[in-house]
């Protein structure tokens, strides 16, 4: 749309020409039905009636009103001011919304409209609001009769781009709420009609829908916060079958509401809906796809709907549109309130519930969802998140209730996601273990990335890795803050000196770091010792309450309040003592009932909505005393906060113990005999007062406990439970009540109390799955993660944890393992894990070495153990000390001999350190070989010819070594990932052995030859760090012993090396050097090497990474090596033999070169395609080559498809991609007539001849109407007219062409005359300016002597052609 509002007409002349256009469109359209065409209404029959408006009907009279008046309006069009909107639309608008227009008169309508709203005709300004409304509610209930399914399909697909232009153009604003929804109404009843349809149709659908979503939403930041201050909203209505259902099989009508708009979401027009666009649509919005989550169990689905998969599919598209919305207006949620409520209330419940889906698709969108959710909105979601992670994120990720792999893989994905934020678990920690009615976020999490990173009885999986990102990431969030420590001082904890009502306790401010800090420790110190005295309380009520008393937690004499509020709030408590203890008949403890009750809120809670919530907070007792009066307590609360729906708390109270009595009787097994709906109700006859409660109230609460159970028997420790309404508004009423969200910094405020709980699990399972994988990137994930543990360890003095992390690496090294093999330096260096732990712990040594206790041990076993087996470089364990070489005068002797070769050590060598550990930690950097002094060159010079005379002496001997050389090599090329020395000096050593024995050992050729492919099975790291070398090595070897490669395995290996050179931007040039020595005049081509060398020159041609001079001189030796194959078939014709067979197989070559040349002649560079084509046009008119017939044909095949190909680049790309076409389009047609002149001789005689003759005139009558730039090229006109004389002339003087037929027979005669008249009319005259007349030719007579003798003359192999 961009492109078309950046084109938007400029002044009022163009808009009066866009819309007398688009009139013009509507008219010729509705012409083209015969209903419409020349109809009269109105008027007297005589000829000089009513005016001319009364002669057409009132739909074509609007439009050429419209096309009259539009001129006259000049600049007063939007943007001038003066035009009202409607006025240039009211007549699309008036065909939009008839029923007498067929679906094509409808199409053209919309489009009219969709081009005005795209080009911003309709601008902000006077009548704007009212124009919109109009077009949405034309569009929306938009009326055509169907006539066959492909234009309905149509006119669905644009009424979709005219809502989408509606919500996206700049007059968007102007809409009212109402229209909003009705957009979006109308867009989902497209997506449901759609489903039995197209698929295209489909796809379009939900992608409009999809995008009308994110425009809406995406100008939330633009509305006005007070302008919604006061609206009230609507409530949304379910949606049933008959909503979604279609219409009529010969009529659309898109508004199935009828007379009110937007009536499928439910909207109410109250003032809010009337208003421009804002809050109240987004809020209805989002309850309409929120009622399309449970769309599935809603809905009767019958044959006739739409076949969508309502298991997974419709929620999977509702949370899809959710996730879009929630995206896009995420951060300005919070500005709005009745938005925010509903995100809070509704939006995440349905979140809660889906989260739970079998289906992967569905709980990584809601995962989505919800961390966009808390990205923006944390703050404002605190206990919802904490329900999030309890009720789906854990139970999900422990695999319990029966989740599936997928599902704790995709709950364990989202789990790391959120760990990723550095902030994240600070945040759950401050705000859910730190708080009294919360459970241990955290720590639950925490636990659960551990253990999920063990393997239990299986194999490492991915599972145990993912786990390991997530606590890996945590600990270097952590360890990453211990770099702001000079901002944090530890906060002291007073002791709680006397009881006080530190339930309702909430923090000052949460912006203050020293008051939240200091909030948060009191919270976690009460909430450690509550649990404690939980334990107490499960174990002896009266023991527990007294030791509740000692802390100050609860008074030293117990009040009711007090009580009620520790049983309400503190989790853990035995749910069988609780109900013991409230169901008891002293005074004090139904005090404490009735205080407990007192702490619920069942305000607008359905009676067993209310129930359930009581329920599930303790186990019912069995005695029916203690249910009674259990149930007094909730009926006295329940009447207080609803007092509307019973005349006293006594028909509360009857009708609770009635719905008790219902759930045992439906959903305990022995009752055999089950209470029907009847039954219930007339049970509860008259309870009220005397008189009846509602037949439907009562039956809604029956079938509500048939459905759901009363679980009057609660789980102990329900926290991973799922969530239930009951428990939703209890939740929704604490997130009034609780403690505001706490945002935390980069400041290790808490870190000090986190870091212990996860320190001791966190080693364990690194170290478990360092034990377990042997994947580079996992290993240095968990080296990462010890050295995080390490810092944070030492950091906050966790020595304990230090020293079992520096004895765990010891392990891990393998030096302190006895059983070691006969070479242990070998398995010390091929084991690359012994050398990650081993760096990482001297690593650990050096840095923290001053908080490691036990641990040393370890380490110095570790250090002798390298000085025994030879690792320990002797200046590591001389005899200077730290004091003797930090003095230059104690020892000169040693410090003049410890200088030599100081230049040896790297670059990154470490700061210089001093001891024996800081020593030690530079041998982690260094080669494990003394530095020796540089050798001379007359050294190297005999060390050299040295080894090269030993070579050439046992070059005999390679036989019996060959196969445990190769062995070794392909050993380090498969095991090497990254450069080194060791896979350096094997494959160069491996190329230097083929240039050194090739010319010598002829047995061996094709094996040497074959272990080069070991060079193409190197890592792309290491084969890119030496492309460059290896290419100049390969091209050597070439260079040196070309003439002793004769197999076709040997050269497809050298040439797969040079090709990969192809696109190397440091090797390409070294590569087509080895190229071009190859093929260059053929010196080195062979029928071995033919076809890949080819091949490779194409590569090459293709690539640009060299200059255009480089691909023509690559396309140079494609076109050269026709020669060889000339060559080849003359030795070959010349020799004798087996001829055929051999050439057949030249003339393969010759086709696969031709194939390889088409491929370049569709380049983009106008240099490299033209001379591709000559090339090409070269090797098909090549003489000395033995072509078939059915050769030539393939390659007219091959000529036809790239003739094809240019025209259609020629009239599809842009000039800019594709420059000077018209010479390549000239160029192609040159090599087709000149092809065709070049196979005549060997295809006139074929019985196709006359197939290809006129598939070749179809070309070039394609060519010769080729439009450029909409207009006709002046080359073509001017070549082709010649070209196709000069091909006639030549079959006329062949005898090919004449107008000599056998009396009754279609002749090649006709059918070519028909093709070239239309292509140059007057070719014919000009070819035969004897032309006979018409009969004669018809009866198959000569008309002139002279024509006589040439038929009598031509050979009858050319009759039998023509006939």
């Amino acid at each position: 749309m961009g492109g078309l509002r950046a084109a938007s007409p400029s002044s009022g002349v163009a808009m009066a020409c866009v819309v007398a256009s688009e009139v013009a469109t509507v008219l010729a359209v509705m012409r083209r039905n015969v209903r419409w065409a020349g109809v009269r209404y109105g008027g007297d029959d005589g000829a000089g009636g009513a005016g001319d408006e009364y002669l057409d009907h009132p739909l074509i009279a609007g439009l050429k009103s419209l096309r009259r008046r539009a001129a006259s309006w000049g600049s007063r069009w939007p943007g001038g001011g003066g035009v009202d909107p409607l006025l240039y639309l009211r007549a699309f608008l008036d065909v939009v919304r008839s029923d007498e227009t067929g679906a094509p008169i409808t199409g053209a309508a919309l489009s009219s409209l969709h081009k005005i709203l795209s080009l911003d005709l309709v601008a902000p300004g006077p009548g704007v609001t009212e124009a919109m409304g109009a077009v949405v509610e034309a569009v929306t209930g938009c009326r055509f009769e169907v006539t066959d399914p492909a234009s309905e399909e149509a006119v669905l697909a644009r009424v979709l781009q005219v809502l989408l232009a509606c919500v996206r153009g700049r007059a968007a604003p102007a809409l009212a709420n109402r229209h909003v929804c009705a957009i979006v109404s109308t867009c989902f009843r497209v997506v449901q009609q759609a489903g039995t349809k197209g698929e295209l149709l489909q796809r379009v659908s939900r992608q409009t829908m999809q995008e009308v979503i994110r425009c809406i939403f995406g100008r939330l930041a633009d509305v006005d916060v007070t302008a919604i201050a006061n609206d009230q909203f609507s409530k949304n209505q379910d949606l049933d079958a008959a909503e979604l259902s279609n219409g009529k099989s010969d009529y659309v009508c898109l508004d199935s509401s009828g007379d009110e708009v937007g009536a499928e979401l439910g909207v109410v027009q109250d003032k809010a809906m009337m208003e421009p666009l804002g809050v109240p649509c987004m809020v209805e919005i989002l309850q309409f796809l929120c009622s399309l989550l449970n769309i599935a169990e809603d809905m009767d689905v019958s044959q006739r709907m739409n076949p969508i998969d309502f298991d997974e599919d419709v929620p999977l598209f509702a949370l899809g549109l959710i996730n879009s919305a929630i995206e896009l207006s995420a951060s300005s949620i919070h500005r709005h309130s009745k938005l925010l409520a509903f995100v809070q209330d509704e939006l995440f419940r349905n979140l809660m519930l889906f989260g739970l889906s079998m289906s992967p698709l569905i709980l990584s969108t809601v995962c989505s969802t919800v961390f966009t959710l808390f990205y923006h909105l944390r703050q404002e979601l605190k206990l919802q998140v904490e329900a999030f992670f309890s009720c789906v994120i854990l139970r999900l990720a422990q695999g319990r209730y029966g989740a599936s792999y997928q599902q704790q893989e995709v709950a364990l994905e989202a789990l790391v996601d959120f760990c990723r934020q550095k902030e994240f678990m600070a945040e759950m920690y401050a705000n859910m273990d730190c708080d009294l009615q919360c459970s241990n976020v955290f720590e639950d999490l925490a636990n659960l990335l551990s253990k999920s990173a063990f393997p239990v009885n299986s194999p490492l999986s991915a599972l145990n890795v993912l786990a390991l990102d997530g606590l890996v990431a945590v600990i270097q969030a952590i360890a990453e803050r211990t770099d702001h420590a000079h901002q944090h001082h530890e906060q002291t904890v007073p002791e709680i000196s006397e009881y006080f009502p530190f339930w309702q306790l909430k923090c000052e401010s949460s912006n203050d770091p020293d008051q939240w800090v200091r909030f948060v420790h009191q919270q976690k110190s009460i909430k450690i010792k509550l649990m404690v005295g939980v334990e107490h309380f499960n174990r002896d009520k009266k023991k527990g309450f007294e030791y509740l008393q000692g802390l100050h937690l609860l008074p030293e004499k117990l009040d009711p309040c007090s009580v009620a509020l520790f049983f309400r709030y503190t989790p853990g408590l035995d749910k069988n003592l609780l109900g013991d203890y409230l169901g008891n008949h002293d005074e004090f403890s139904i005090l404490v009932l009735h205080e407990f009750a007192k702490t619920f809120d069942f305000e607008e809670m359905n009676l067993d909505a209310a129930l359930r919530l009581f329920l599930e907070t303790f186990r019912l007792p069995g005695e029916s005393q203690k249910i009674q009066r259990i149930l007094e307590a909730f009926s006295e609360r329940y009447y207080e906060q609803s007092p509307h729906m019973f005349v006293n708390r006594d028909a509360a109270l009857v009708l609770s113990y009635s719905v008790i009595m219902l759930n045992t009787d439906q959903h305990n097994v022995r009752v055999k005999k089950k209470m029907t709906e009847e039954d219930f109700i007339r049970n509860n006859r008259r309870i009220n007062g005397g008189t009846d409660l509602p037949r439907e109230f009562l039956s809604e609460l029956f079938y509500s406990i048939c459905r759901n159970e009363i679980k009057t028997i609660p789980e102990q420790g329900a926290e991973c439970s799922e969530m239930s309404y009951s428990r939703w508004v209890d939740l929704m009423w604490k997130s009034k009540r609780t403690s505001s969200y706490i945002a935390c910094d980069s400041y290790p405020f808490l870190d000090n109390d986190m870091f212990p709980i996860m320190a001791g699990p966190s080693v364990a399972a690194i170290s478990v799955v360092f034990d377990n994988v042997e994947h580079d990137e996992v290993l240095t994930g968990c080296i990462d993660g010890f050295l995080s543990v390490a810092k944070l360890a030492a950091f906050y003095h966790l020595d304990d944890v230090l020293n079992d992390l520096v004895v765990a690496l010891c392990k891990f090294t393998t030096l302190l393992n006895n059983s070691y093999t006969d070479d242990p330096v070998i398995a010390f260096g091929v084991d690359t894990k012994a050398r990650m732990a081993t760096e990482a712990v001297f690593t650990i040594a050096t840095t923290y070495g001053d908080h490691i206790r036990s641990g040393w041990r370890n380490i110095v076993d570790c250090i002798l153990r390298l000085h025994k087996i030879g690792l320990l470089p002797s200046r590591l364990t001389g005899d200077t000390g730290d004091d003797q070489e930090s003095s230059s005068d104690s020892m000169p002797s040693k410090l003049g001999s410890s200088t030599v070769a100081p230049h040896v050590l790297p670059i990154n060598t470490p700061k210089k350190t001093y001891g024996l550990m800081g020593r030690f930690s530079q041998l982690l950097y260094m080669d494990a070989e003394e530095p020796r002094s540089q050798p001379t060159e007359e050294e190297l010079a005999a060390q050299r010819n040295a080894l090269e005379t030993e070579k050439m002496s046992n070059r005999d001997r390679i036989v019996l070594l060959w196969q445990g050389v190769y062995e070794h090599i392909t050993h380090i090329v498969q095991s090497t990932v990254m450069p080194c020395n060791l896979v350096e000096k094997a494959v160069f050593g491996l190329l230097h052995i083929c240039q050194r024995l090739l010319p010598y050992k002829e047995n061996l050729v094709d094996d040497l030859l074959k272990s080069l492919q070991l060079i193409l099975k190197l890592d792309a790291r290491v084969a890119d760090a030496y492309c460059e070398n290896i290419t100049l090595e390969v091209t050597r070897l070439v260079k040196a012993n070309a003439t002793h490669i004769k197999s076709q395995t040997g050269w497809r290996t050298i040439i797969s090396l040079l090709c990969v050179t192809a696109r190397h931007p440091d090797a390409s040039d070294a590569g087509f050097e080895a190229l071009v020595f190859i093929m260059s005049e053929g010196a080195h081509l062979s029928p071995a090497n033919f076809i890949v060398s080819v091949e490779a020159s194409r590569q090459f041609a293709e690539s640009r990474l060299g200059s255009a001079e480089r691909s023509v001189h690559a396309l140079n030796l494609m076109a050269d090596s026709v020669n060889c194959l000339t060559r080849w078939s003359r030795e070959v014709k010349e020799a004798g033999g087996e001829a055929d067979r051999i050439l057949e197989g030249i003339a393969e070559m010759w086709l696969r070169l031709v194939q390889a040349l088409r491929k370049m002649c569709t380049d983009q560079r106008e240099e490299v395609r033209n001379h591709a084509l000559l090339c090409l046009q070269r090797c098909l008119v090549v003489d000395g080559i033995s072509i078939s017939s059915s050769t030539w044909l393939m390659s007219f095949d091959i000529i036809f498809q790239l003739l094809d190909e240019l025209l259609e680049i020629a009239q599809t790309y842009s000039p800019k991609d594709f420059r000077n076409m018209e010479v390549s389009l000239l160029h192609a047609v040159k090599l087709l007539c000149k092809v065709f002149l070049q196979s005549l001789k060997d295809l006139s005689a074929q019985s196709s001849f006359v197939k290809l003759w006129l598939d070749v005139l179809d070309m070039v009558e394609k060519f010769m109407k080729v439009k450029l730039r909409g207009r006709r090229t002046e080359k073509l006109h001017e070549a082709i007219p010649e070209l196709l004389k000069n091909i006639l002339l030549v079959m006329k003087a062949n005898g090919i062409l004449s107008n000599t037929i056998a009396s009754g027979e279609s002749t090649l005669w006709e059918a070519t005359w028909i093709q070239v008249n239309k292509i140059v009319p007057s070719l014919q005259l000009e070819v035969f300016p004897d032309n006979e007349s018409d009969a004669a030719a018809a009866k198959g007579k000569p008309s002139s002597p002279a024509h006589e003798g040439q038929t009598a003359e031509r050979p009858a192999m050319v009759q039998l052609a023509a006939a």
